[in-house]
């Protein structure tokens, strides 16, 4: 630096800003970097935020050695946006860098953002990981990436759109403008950066996003939580916003009456937020090995389901992101296609949650929906017994967890989002009751018809089996309390009429394409197995701390359809709560709901356990009745999860109010046996089993070079209820084609009777065999078997047929070759035959 006399030194053309807490390991190494990099005129101003450790030692030595180095210090931590306030307050450069001291963006790229304020006259260049021009050099574990791209893009979506990456630590600024916009400053956590790029962007001075090299640095403070720690101080900020405005003008009570009022609200929030956050922490403990390893994580007892549902989310995306028919789609069972409607896609979340799927792919938007909707049903339970059905909280929250986590509802956790997603339910009912009231019937009746169309949208069948539990529970609170039955029937029936006809307009178009469309079915049997044994009613899940995979297995049709298994305890226990609680008509009305769908859940011939005696189960009134021709009956148990839920409440808000010292023992004594019923059927963590990779013939788009618009890929065997993973590979890669077979409901025959999967052909027939049954099931191929694979692959107007490694491989690798007529190629580790000329 040239040599001055007289008066300060002149202003140096470059500030770097070093916000530093307790990086004594790491500054004296990241200075010598910056140092050693930086030419010309410049100052480096480390801040030392109240560090602990060696921290502020390491730049007063680092200062004495060169003086352009210099130390500000904090009294206190106070966290990273009240360091950058000092820093850059202290700072004198024409331009200020602010960086972290772990340098996880190297100080060269320093090059990158000058050129890009240079060339684009703009007033700041932030270095930014999310550019699509980055290099991600050591990449964090995938679980903490995932919920980082997360936290950041719900950032981006309420504070900064248009910024791919708000907390990136490599940012230039315009030294007057970063001055001002720092000293504006309020916040002094991580969301700083957010506050200085709003500011910017109020004051209209241009912002540029700059490609970076970026690394982990193993001991980083910014962990995903420190996202939702951004959105807390961003809501703080705006809530001092508020703060000049008078509750009066906001039409809120004043003086002390608010300050009561604002101590309830307060109380309740704080036990409400933890009864909320216990249920999420349930939920995420219970998906924790799926959000562990999102890349290759599968649940093992989904069966293909995962697949299924992934390829469902994924399929909405597309087609929202592409504007078309969310009702209908060829990739899969092509070229008939798949009457979506006529299936579960739950267009009421896998609409709203595009963005995520694609930005983050279907398997987040998967477990999203699996953890958050469990959380939201729990806590939509608690809400409905809060409100309508006692007073304690936390008895509120015993029945709502038994409602959500109910063993049924985490059988269906495995496979079904549609059967445990359910937070509208408990909403719903309360509107209902609202209209019972017969104070506001439209308005009531309105929201009612809404909430049900919502509902529609996330799942027909379990409203159906809702429907069928409140009306259960209405019949028999209307005989215990026959006066408030005839209070209630002409406003709820005048609401019931209101919301129909709100609804009606609304459903009418989906509900006739799922009916009416293309590949629309009129029912789907399952066969006589469907109904539940009395014992599954007393037996434990696999999933529950008590059971057994080996046990529950012989009593249901999968271990995603365990429908009963509340556990004999439980069972016990609501019938104590009963007898002792009898002269309430709320209770003879869940007890009755309970009994009665638990009866109903046994199927049309009820055997005896034990013995060879069946008789006929009143399932047989409905089973052959529209809409409930399609139910597995066995489900109609889970309508008892609610019933119980319900009657625990009820049992536990009365336990708790004991004051006495006399009911001291009752209380305990109540309590233990409440522990006593539910802890054998807590849930367990779901397994996961490791997901096999995409085929290289599928990742790298190798297919491209065989198939033109309107012809498919023909995976072998098609894929199937049995086997669906070439749905998996459909999506992975983006819909790029078309493929016969899939994993879907859909018609077969004249009568147009619902399946699951494609209508069979000879060709997909053979070929499945031949993977389950090896050389054995190969029969003789002559020129009738040839001439029936070029029909079906006619048919399917493939344009290659692609066969990837898998059991029985050189098996299927034989029949193909005799029945196309050639070896076929290997590209890209699979075989592949061009049977373009067959259509």
């Amino acid at each position: 630096m040239a040599a001055f006399s007289g008066g300060h030194p002149p202003d140096p053309l470059l500030s770097v800003v070093v916000p530093a807490y307790n990086e004594e390991e790491r500054l004296a190494p990241t200075l010598d970097a910056i140092s050693s990099y930086l030419q010309g005129s410049w100052e480096l101003i480390v801040v030392d935020d109240g560090s602990t450790d060696g921290t502020a030692r390491i730049a007063r030595e680092a200062s004495v050695r060169d003086p352009r180095i210099r130390l500000v210090s904090a009294e206190t931590n106070r966290g990273k946006g009240h360091a950058l306030r000092l820093g850059v307050a202290a700072s004198r450069g024409e331009r200020v860098l602010v960086t972290d001291a772990d340098l996880a963006t190297p100080v060269e790229e320093l090059d990158g953002l000058v050129k890009e304020m240079e060339a684009g006259g703009h007033a700041a260049a932030i270095g930014s990981r999310a550019h699509p021009e980055s290099n991600v050099e050591v990449h964090q574990i995938r679980v903490r990436e995932w919920m980082g791209r997360l936290g950041n893009g719900l950032i981006r979506a309420v504070a900064v759109p248009g910024i791919r990456d708000t907390q990136c630590g490599f940012k230039l600024f315009d030294g007057e403008k970063a001055r001002e916009a720092f000293a504006d400053a309020r916040l002094d956590g991580w969301a700083i950066d957010v506050e200085i790029l709003q500011y910017f962007r109020r004051q209209g001075w241009p912002v540029a996003e700059v490609p970076v090299r970026w690394s982990h640095q193993e001991g980083s403070k910014v962990g995903p939580l420190a996202y939702l720690g951004v959105l807390g101080e961003l809501a703080k900020l705006k809530a001092r916003a508020l703060n000049g405005v008078s509750p009066a003008q906001w039409g809120l009570p004043c003086s002390s009456e608010a300050e009561s009022l604002g101590k309830k609200l307060r109380a309740w929030g704080r036990t409400d937020l933890v009864v909320c956050g216990l249920f999420l922490l349930g939920s995420v403990l219970l998906y924790k090995n799926l959000w562990t390893d999102l890349d290759h994580g599968y649940l093992r007892d989904s069966l293909q389901d995962q697949n299924q549902w992934e390829w469902f989310f994924g399929i909405t995306a597309h087609h929202v992101a592409h504007l078309e028919n969310p009702f209908f789609t060829t990739l899969q069972g092509f070229p008939d296609g798949v009457n979506l409607m006529g299936n579960t896609p739950m267009l009421g979340l896998s609409v709203p949650l595009t963005p995520v799927t694609l930005l983050f792919g279907p398997t987040v938007a998967w477990v999203l929906v699996l953890t958050g909707g469990l959380t939201a049903t729990a806590a939509s339970w608690y809400w409905l017994f809060t409100r309508r059905l006692v007073r304690n909280r936390w008895a509120a929250a015993v029945g709502g967890g038994l409602a959500a986590f109910a063993p049924p509802m985490i059988s269906h956790g495995n496979a079904h989002p549609n059967f445990m997603v359910l937070f509208m339910i408990p909403v719903i009912i309360d509107r209902a009751l609202r209209l019972c009231e017969g104070k506001r019937v439209v308005r009531d009746g309105v929201l009612l018809g809404l909430f049900t169309t919502y509902q529609l949208f996330l799942g027909e069948e379990p409203f159906l089996l809702a429907s069928v539990g409140m009306l259960l529970f209405a019949s028999a609170y209307a005989l215990a309390d026959r006066e408030a039955a005839r209070a209630a029937v002409r406003p709820l029936l005048k609401g019931l009429g209101i919301a129909a006809m709100t609804a009606v307009p609304i459903v009418a178009y989906p509900l006739y394409w799922q009916f009416f469309g293309a590949q629309s079915y009129h029912s789907v049997l399952h066969g006589d197995g469907a109904g539940n044994s009395p014992l599954a009613l007393l037996q434990f899940s696999g999933r529950s701390l008590a059971g057994t995979d080996k046990t529950a297995d012989t009593l249901a049709l999968n271990r995603t359809e365990q429908n009963a298994f509340y556990g004999w305890p439980l069972v016990a226990l609501a019938f104590a709560i009963t007898v002792r609680m009898w002269r309430h008509a709320v209770v003879k009305a869940f007890a009755f709901t309970a009994f009665a769908a638990a009866v109903l859940s046994l199927g049309i011939k009820i055997r005896i356990p034990y013995t060879d005696f069946t008789f006929t189960g009143p399932w047989r009134a409905l089973a052959h009745q529209p809409l409930f021709e399609s139910v597995i009956e066995g489900r109609v148990a889970m309508i008892c999860a609610p019933a119980l839920g319900a009657l625990l409440a009820l049992a536990v808000d009365r336990l708790v109010v004991a004051r006495s010292s006399a009911s001291r023992a009752y209380q305990v004594v109540g309590l233990l046996a409440v522990a006593a019923a539910l802890v054998p059927v807590l849930p367990t963590s779901y397994p996961v089993r490791d997901r096999e990779p995409v085929p290289y013939f599928y990742a790298h788009s190798l297919w491209k070079k065989y198939v033109t618009h309107g012809e498919s890929v023909v995976a072998v065997p098609l894929p199937d209820p049995g086997s669906a993973e070439a749905l998996h590979w459909q999506a992975d890669t983006g819909f790029g084609f078309s493929q016969p077979g899939g994993y879907f409901n859909g018609p077969w025959g004249k009568d147009r009777m619902g399946i699951y999967g494609a209508a069979p052909r000879f060709t997909s027939n053979l070929l499945r065999d031949v993977r389950y049954g090896g050389e054995a099931k190969i029969p003789t191929i002559g020129a009738n078997w040839q001439a029936q694979a070029r029909f079906d692959l006619a048919f399917w107007k493939a344009g290659v047929v692609v066969l990837t490694p898998q059991p029985n491989e050189a098996a299927l690798h034989t029949t193909l070759s005799k029945l196309l007529g050639n070896a076929g190629e290997r590209v890209g580790g699979a075989w592949v035959w061009d049977v373009r000329g067959l259509h």
